[in-house]
């Protein structure tokens, strides 16, 4: 048991801290369409040389430098416009770095695992932490090459990183690639135009607390009408007052809509985002189709982060543990004392098809699964801490194509943080936890004695409840069954877990006198000692042997 690693404590995971919603913008007419599209171009071009800025600015930006490119962008459009514009380019920037500091991280990996079996011998064998050599001489060779194409490639991204250069594509690296490949994205040029000017536009703007209805820049109304402050070049296109443009079209927000109406009535900031259909991403990454014509408005606040209750007032009724597998969540329900209740529950979805389609099975799995434990009154939910990020990769899996897709195909992260969020409004608590073992030691200790003649456990559903124990700090490998001789009642298996704080739960049961024994009478603990025993050697006396001296006689 020495070569375990250590296991993390289990911790509630924290709600949401921001919300939002999107509808779509219907009934808009071609005057509409036209300003939206002109807006969103001479937006977007600005973005676009505030975003080539910044990245010339590297590590030496500063205040000064962030308020003249400000100014600069406040002369060709508007203070909040310029305002949104540069905020925008900053998380740009530094998303940017943070995936510089993952492919980073990524390629040291890959480049020690090709070390390491490049140093091994032909054909040599690994074991469970280490991969083994190469199968072939021919296999090593073409390692040997890769491994200096990751050298030159990992010299290269820590010199950008160093110097504080960053790559970025503006509309997406994917659709960039997709140009020299119409044919097999079945596009024409004339399409994939269209859709590389539209995943350029720039139309979002941030809200303003104490500002009518929370947003000076993209305002709706409580009662759904929309309206855009324009750039000053295009002022001439207004058709309110102050520069403003009314769309014909009236929204309204059915998921939450009334949580919006509220903010939206007490002027509390809302952000907003319109963009079009072909900015909607597919599974592939790249936009949707955009002969649609449809607009859509996405509505973004912030939310105070909900109170994260104490793990023991979450588990006070008991917990759901939850095993996230490719197709499929396997729950079951324990009690306090960690006993698996009732049956065990399985929550399929299909996670092939587009990207809408993936979401939405996610969904729908969630929300019954949060149904399902309203209805059982447990308020808390166990799942794994997972995160695949460093198993993906082909230099450590080697050859096992298909189970790097399977753990490719696995929503761990999105899932926990979308259950976070779902349950946030239920008022069920997620509670993390390590994920080490659990799949081994609920195949082992848990998934035969939990089936049945009519019930098969599943080694997934045995996986549930070891994350259910290990949410409850309950161990979660059960105590091997004594020989029948060994057992003190004679009768049934001694496995009933003694809480983690009883002293001596290893050790054997206390021998209580008495009927049950049927071999020591009631009182013998307090007759024993008065009790003459029937043989020399357990007789007990308190009398000393002396040796009396021999009598002098004359």
């Amino acid at each position: 048991m020495a070569d375990l690693r250590p296991i993390a404590a289990p911790f509630v995971a924290l709600g949401p801290s921001g919300v939002t919603v999107r509808t779509r913008l219907g009934d808009l007419t071609p005057a509409d369409e036209k300003v939206l599209r002109l807006v969103g171009a001479h937006l977007g071009s600005l973005a676009s040389k505030d975003l080539k800025a910044r990245c010339a600015d590297g590590l030496e930006h500063s205040t000064e430098s962030w308020a003249a490119r400000k100014r600069d962008l406040t002369a060709e459009s508007s203070s909040r416009w310029a305002g949104s514009i540069t905020k925008a380019t900053h998380d740009q920037w530094a998303l940017a770095r943070r995936g510089q500091a993952a492919h980073v991280k990524s390629l040291e990996a890959g480049i020690t695992t090709i070390r390491h079996r490049l140093s091994l011998p032909v054909g040599q064998k690994g074991s469970k932490r280490a991969p083994g050599g190469y199968r072939s001489a021919h296999e090593w060779f073409n390692k040997t090459r890769r491994l200096h194409v990751l050298e030159d490639r990992l010299e290269q991204v820590r010199a950008d990183r160093e110097a504080g250069r960053v790559h970025v594509v503006r509309g997406g690296k994917h659709l960039l690639g997709t140009r020299h490949n119409l044919d097999k994205a079945q596009l024409t040029e004339a399409e994939w135009h269209e859709r590389w000017h539209a995943s350029r536009w720039f139309l979002q703007a941030d809200g303003e607390s104490g500002k009518r209805f929370g947003n000076e820049t993209i305002r709706i109304t409580p009662e759904g009408e929309v309206s855009i402050k324009l750039p000053a070049p295009l002022a001439d296109l207004a058709n309110a007052k102050h520069g403003r443009y009314v769309l014909a079209a009236r929204v309204r927000f059915p998921h939450r809509g009334q949580e919006w109406a509220d903010r939206v009535e007490a002027n509390r900031a809302v952000a907003y985002r319109i963009l079009p259909h072909s900015r909607l991403r597919s599974s592939g990454g790249t936009p949707i189709g955009t002969g649609r014509g449809r607009w859509y408005v996405d509505a973004s606040w912030q939310i105070p982060p909900t109170k994260t209750v104490p793990l023991e007032a979450a588990l006070a009724a008991g917990v759901i543990g939850v095993d996230t597998n490719a197709d499929h969540l396997a729950a079951w329900r324990l009690d306090t004392h960690g006993n698996p209740t009732g049956r065990p529950r399985r929550f399929s979805y299909d996670l092939s098809g587009t990207a809408q389609h993936r979401d939405a099975q996610v969904r729908h799995a969630l929300t019954r699964l949060l149904n399902w434990a309203k209805t059982c009154g447990v308020k808390a939910i166990a799942v794994e801490d997972l995160d695949f990020q460093t198993e993906k990769t082909r230099e450590k899996h080697g050859r096992k194509r298909r189970f790097r897709q399977l753990i490719s195909g696995m929503p761990t992260g999105k899932l926990r943080a979308r259950l976070a969020s779902m349950a946030d409004a239920t008022g069920i608590a997620i509670i993390a936890v390590d994920p080490a073992y659990t799949s081994k030691w609920g195949a082992q200790h848990w998934q035969q004695p939990t089936a049945g003649p009519t019930v098969k456990t599943t080694r997934h559903d045995a996986a549930s409840i070891a994350i259910g124990r290990r949410a409850q700090g309950h161990p979660i490998r059960r105590r091997t069954t004594p020989p029948r001789a060994h057992q003190s009642d004679v009768h049934g298996h001694r496995t009933i877990q003694a809480d983690r704080c009883a002293p001596g739960r290893e050790g054997p049961r206390p021998r209580i006198p008495g009927p049950r024994t049927r071999s020591v009478p009631p009182d013998a603990a307090s007759t024993r000692a008065t009790r003459t025993s029937k043989t020399v050697r357990g007789v007990r006396s308190d009398q000393v042997w002396v040796q009396d001296s021999l009598l002098l006689t004359d």
